[in-house]
C-alpha cells in the first residue's frame, strides 16, 4: 500500500466509530444526491469510498431488489461500521482500493462517490478506473453533504484556487479521465457534480 493510501486509511480508521454520530443529519442529502443519478430498477451501481455506507440504502431503494449495489472502501473500520449499522443488507461490501477495482470493464451503470475526490492519491488515474467499470453513457455522481465553502469553514481552512472540486478544475479533470461533466452545484447545503462516461 502506498504512503498516500496508508494515510487515508489511518485518517478514517481513527474516525470510523464516531463517523455517523458526528454527521447525524446527512441522510436526506445522500438520498437527494442519489435521486439525481436517475437510477432505474435493475441498475448496477457502485458506492466508491462508501465509508459507513450512508448511500447504500437509498441506492438499493433506487435500483430495487433486482439491481446490484456494491460498496467499496479501503478502510476495514469504516466497513465494520457499515455492518454495525445494518447497511450491508442494502449492498455487498468490498474491502478494496477504488484505484484497482476487482470488477470487469463496463459492468456498472453508475458510480456514486461521496467526499472521495479530495482523498484520491492520483485523481485522474483513479477517476479513469471508475470510468473503466461503467458502461458508455453510465453516470458518476461526486457528492458532499455540504458545499466547498461550508466544508472549508468547518475544517478551519480557506478554499484555494487549486481545489480539485472547483468547477474550473473538476470539469477538465473529469474530461481527462473519460467523463463529461453534465451539471455542477456548489452551495452551502450541497455539493454535487454529475458526469456521464464517454463512449
Amino acid at each position: 500500500m502506498s504512503d498516500d493510501h496508508t494515510h487515508v486509511q489511518e485518517f478514517f480508521t481513527a474516525r470510523a466509530a464516531g463517523w455517523d454520530a458526528k454527521f447525524p443529519d446527512d441522510g436526506p442529502a445522500f438520498a437527494a444526491a442519489v435521486a439525481e443519478l436517475g437510477l432505474r430498477s435493475g441498475d448496477r451501481v457502485l458506492d466508491a469510498g462508501c465509508g459507513t455506507g450512508r448511500a447504500l440504502t437509498p441506492l438499493r431503494a433506487a435500483v430495487g431488489p433486482s439491481g446490484v449495489v456494491l460498496g467499496a472502501d479501503l478502510t476495514p473500520a469504516m466497513l465494520a461500521a457499515a455492518v454495525r449499522a445494518g447497511r450491508d443488507r442494502a449492498g455487498r461490501l468490498l474491502l478494496t482500493d477504488v484505484a484497482a477495482l476487482p470488477l470487469r470493464a463496463e459492468c456498472l451503470d453508475a458510480v456514486f462517490a461521496a467526499g472521495l475526490v479530495a482523498h484520491l492519491p492520483d485523481p485522474a488515474a483513479d477517476l479513469r478506473e471508475l470510468a473503466r467499470v461503467v458502461r458508455p453513457g453510465g453516470k458518476l455522481a461526486l457528492h458532499h453533504p455540504v458545499g466547498r465553502a461550508a466544508l472549508a469553514a468547518r475544517q478551519g481552512r480557506r478554499i484555494t484556487p487549486d481545489d480539485l472540486r472547483a468547477e474550473a478544475n473538476l470539469a477538465p479533470l473529469l474530461a481527462r479521465s473519460g467523463w463529461h461533466m453534465t451539471s455542477y452545484v456548489d452551495r452551502d447545503d450541497r455539493f454535487l457534480a454529475l458526469a456521464v462516461r464517454g463512449g
